[in-house]
């Protein structure tokens, strides 16, 4: 299952590990564990400091193709369920490495406030191999129970549990269960993760971080390919930079096919932001991933209040946060998110093997989805708001070539409707005739666009009735000292390549604001803070 190439790469990560770690398996019989020995057999083999046992687990383990990671002998309470293969390969690869020592990379508030949880959790997280959302909270949680000893976690390969996944009506992916009770479905960040978390459960006085940045020259928001573009740009200009970002790539992570990013002809866009990730970290700036901006004040002095409790005083700000799924807005969709209303039909679309689904909107991503879709599913129907398609003519002719798509154009969606937690179908408008009528699917993909995450500065700056924010040709906003760039602005055409030059244009435009300022204007105490 593993060639030479990942075997030579692994062989090379593996030469890290300082403690000795083993694999355990539970013992007994299923069609698919011969398939896992021979998995981790090879995977044991790059390094004489990893190793791999059967063993009965007295029902520590969920089932026969389930194993647990030991470092030293200790039961780390990371657990795999199933083969993690295809996107869950690394996040096996990177429980060894941090269960082994590899330092974890989560903001040092965050670790903090894993550490003060006081109750013995379990997390459980079903997956499609096929998600590239899914290694995101997997690895996550897998961080949690090695940074807490009262922690366990769990990935379980749904397509080996089917059984489970009918039992508790599990429709899309990831889906995560904590002490057997759903705690979250779908995409969602590690920092939501953590808030959610320290929420709901007791906790112990947590050890305070003290720590506090100095006065920063650059505070971005947003670790999209625009708000890196920026960060680099000022690191470069020998500033002060800190980025702050619920994840490195953005949106861009989660597109699966880049062929328009020049000088590389095809990429992807997990690659695209490991890419960005090392780039970033060729400077010295101070990153805050996996938290959320919760205020901006304004003044001499901008002040960043982050989720964390933190916050970060910066003389100039640069907004570079993007833009989130446009939702439709009707009855039935947030109520039936992961019950057959989906947003991802890479990561959801296994689970409509054979079913009849929808796919909302008529653009290029309503197309392309559709396209992915028509492999794995029954039947296809696109519909689209607008009389007409409204995607590239070589799509809508790539979609028109198959027999089980249907494309419904001048309609409205009027509502989604479920039974028991599950969809069953959707109704209907005709925009001419007034009429409408019920479809009967298993899923709705809504596929409409996006919407600009610029709600953290209504009031603050100058917005379009869109919520773009509105810039100048130097990524001037309304206010003096605050600067945008990327999607969340109104510059056309969102693209990639157009959101870095952006990115660089607003760093620029930032370093020359910053010649213009008197440091008498700031405090000793804040500069040297």
């Amino acid at each position: 299952m593993l060639n030479n190439q990942i075997l030579q790469s692994l062989k090379a990560y593996m030469q890290t590990l300082t403690a000795d770690v083993a694999l355990v398996l539970q013992t007994g019989e299923h069609p698919q564990r011969s398939k896992l020995v021979d998995f981790l057999s090879q995977l044991v083999s790059v390094s004489e400091r990893l190793s791999l046992r059967e063993e009965n687990t007295q029902n520590n383990l969920r089932s026969p193709i389930s194993f647990g990671i030991e470092v030293d002998g200790k039961n780390t309470g990371v657990q795999f369920s199933g083969i993690p293969s295809g996107h869950e390969f690394n996040s096996l690869v990177l429980a060894i490495l941090q269960s082994a020592g590899t330092p974890i990379r989560l903001d040092e508030h965050l670790v903090a406030q894993i550490e003060a949880i006081d109750a013995d959790l379990h997390f459980e997280v079903f997956v499609s191999l096929s998600c590239h959302n899914c290694p995101d909270v997997v690895q996550a949680v897998n961080q949690f129970a090695l940074i807490n000893s009262r922690i366990s976690s769990e990935m379980i390969d749904g397509g080996l549990f089917q059984e489970e996944i009918e039992q508790r009506n599990i429709q899309g992916v990831p889906s995560v269960y904590l002490n057997g009770e759903l705690f979250a479905n779908g995409k969602i960040s590690t920092g939501e993760l953590v808030a959610k978390l320290v929420e709901s459960v007791p906790k112990k006085a947590s050890t305070t971080v003290s720590s506090r940045l100095p006065l920063q020259d650059v505070t971005v928001i947003g670790g999209g390919p625009a708000g890196v573009s920026s960060a680099i740009y000022s690191a470069r200009k020998g500033l002060k930079v800190t980025l702050i970002a619920d994840r490195i790539g953005g949106q861009v992570k989660d597109t699966m096919g880049i062929e328009n990013l020049i000088s590389v002809p095809k990429t992807t866009g997990p690659e695209l932001t490991g890419s960005l990730y090392e780039h970033l970290k060729e400077y010295d700036i101070t990153i805050k991933e996996h938290l959320s901006v919760t205020e901006v004040q304004d003044d001499t002095v901008k002040v960043i209040k982050l989720s964390s409790g933190e916050e970060i005083r910066s003389k100039t700000l640069i907004m570079a946060t993007g833009a989130r799924w446009r939702e439709l807005g009707v009855p039935g969709e947030r109520e039936n998110i992961g019950n057959g209303v989906a947003y991802c039909p890479h990561c959801d679309g296994p689970f409509f093997k054979g079913k009849d689904v929808a796919v909302i909107g008529g653009g290029n991503s309503g197309v392309e989805a559709a396209l992915d879709l028509a492999g794995i599913v029954k039947s296809v129907t696109i519909v689209e708001f607008a009389p007409e398609l409204k995607a590239d003519q070589i799509l809508i002719e790539q979609a028109e070539k198959r027999k089980n798509i249907k494309i419904v154009n001048n309609a409205a969606t009027q509502s989604i409707e479920a039974n028991d937690g599950k969809v069953h179908g959707f109704v209907l408008q005709d925009r001419d005739s007034g009429q409408t009528k019920k479809v009967d699917v298993d899923g709705v993909f809504v596929q409409i666009g996006l919407i600009p995450n610029s709600q953290l500065v209504e009031g603050l700056l100058e917005l379009t009735p869109y919520g773009e924010i509105v810039i100048n040709e130097q990524c001037q906003t309304s206010t003096q000292g605050i600067f945008a760039c990327g999607d969340v602005t109104t510059v056309p055409y969102k693209q990639i390549v157009i959101a870095m030059g952006e990115g660089a244009k607003a760093s620029l435009a930032a370093f020359e604001y910053l010649l213009t300022l008197d440091d008498a204007q700031f405090s000793e105490e804040e500069i040297a803070a």
